[in-house]
């Protein structure tokens, strides 16, 4: 199996399981405490969580705290309804767990359109706003957008700023002009069923989940140190290894675009994560390109909307028409691609696509 499916999960880390293993012990050992206890082995555990809690701050600007969630959705969550705003704008791409919300929040919340690279303006208008919320890099099309040029202007009018960094934590600088970000561990070869939300300080959240107050008074329910830990081991990896991976990945990019180069790519050229190739190809049946080639592990759009035979919204909001939307892939790779993998699955999916006469 050939996997070009980064923006949906990474494989973990080696060193973000070895850090996980001390704390999911059996009876014979300590590693399996409550870190909410107070006695010997719940201090351990707490000692490992807050230790976590610094490794992933380490990806994050300073003047704020990481607030453990279960997920990127669930911190988003957070972030949306806890700050209590009303009044939203949120990118046409945004991922659904923040387009959802909003619109759960405010039906008619503003939508910030983009150009044809994805791209929204630094210009938009955020007038009369609460909060506006635009992602770092966006999951299908790998769009970076200009956050401290819109944060800035949300701030001008008084609203909060929120980012979705999930794909972007760990590979590129964090938005520091961000009053919140959240992040997700196993988007950054970590483990899944952990995300965070960094808060600036000064900004106070309402919780939604009740019943403890365990995570800073935010966020009911006992926190799993092995989580923690290999959320932190993975952060700190990543933190260390950013050059060498843009590197590494910024070649497979080259290689994958020369085989592929009959492509149209979505998105734009230069200001994406080289991580990320969403490409179509006119008349292409995405459905038997990937019967055919079961073997490679890949995307039709994002992994969140895939299977609901409906066009995607990032790609439509781009000015796609339904079909070119539809004869669109996506390729995803990171650390553990490796060049030879890439080239093989290329040329596969090139003959595949030219065996459709397409």
């Amino acid at each position: 199996m050939i996997y070009l499916d980064y923006q949906a999960t990474t494989p973990i880390a080696p060193e973000a399981r070895d850090a996980m293993l001390p704390w999911l012990g059996g009876p014979e050992a300590a590693g399996f405490a409550n870190p909410h206890s107070p006695h010997r082995p719940g201090r351990a555990a707490a000692a490992a969580v807050e230790f976590a809690r610094e490794q992933v701050a380490g990806l994050l600007p300073p003047g704020g705290r990481v607030i453990f969630t279960g997920s990127a959705t669930e911190a988003l969550n957070l972030a949306i309804l806890g700050s209590g705003a009303k009044r939203l704008a949120v990118s046409a791409i945004e991922h659904a767990a923040v387009l959802d919300t909003a619109r759960w929040v405010q039906p008619d919340a503003r939508i910030l359109p983009v150009d044809r690279d994805g791209v929204v303006d630094g210009a938009a208008d955020l007038k009369g706003l609460d909060l506006v919320a635009v992602m770092q890099v966006n999951n299908e099309i790998g769009t970076v957008q200009p956050i401290d040029t819109l944060a800035a202007a949300a701030h001008r009018e008084g609203a909060l700023f929120l980012c979705d960094a999930v794909q972007g934590a760990g590979k590129i600088a964090p938005p520091a002009s961000a009053d919140m970000i959240a992040l997700s561990a196993h988007k950054l070869y970590g483990p899944k069923g952990i995300g965070a939300l960094w808060v600036r300080d000064g900004i106070a959240l309402t919780p939604l989940i009740h019943g403890g107050g365990q995570e800073q008074g935010l966020r009911s329910g006992t926190l799993s140190p092995a989580l923690c830990a290999g959320f932190g081991a993975a952060a700190v990896l990543a933190r260390d290894r950013a050059e060498a991976d843009a590197a590494h990945i910024d070649a497979l990019w080259h290689r994958a675009r020369e085989l592929l180069s009959r492509w149209t790519l979505n998105g734009s050229p230069d200001r994406r994560w080289r991580g990320n190739l969403n490409i179509r190809l006119d008349g292409l049946d995405v459905a038997r390109l990937m019967s055919d080639l079961r073997d490679i592990a890949f995307s039709a759009g994002s992994a969140c909307a895939s299977g609901s035979g409906r066009p995607s919204h990032v790609l439509t909001a781009l000015g796609l028409n339904p079909k070119e939307a539809k004869s669109s892939v996506r390729l995803g790779f990171g650390r553990y691609s490796s060049y030879r993998e890439i080239e093989d699955a290329c040329a596969r999916i090139e003959a595949a696509a030219a065996a459709q006469g397409v």
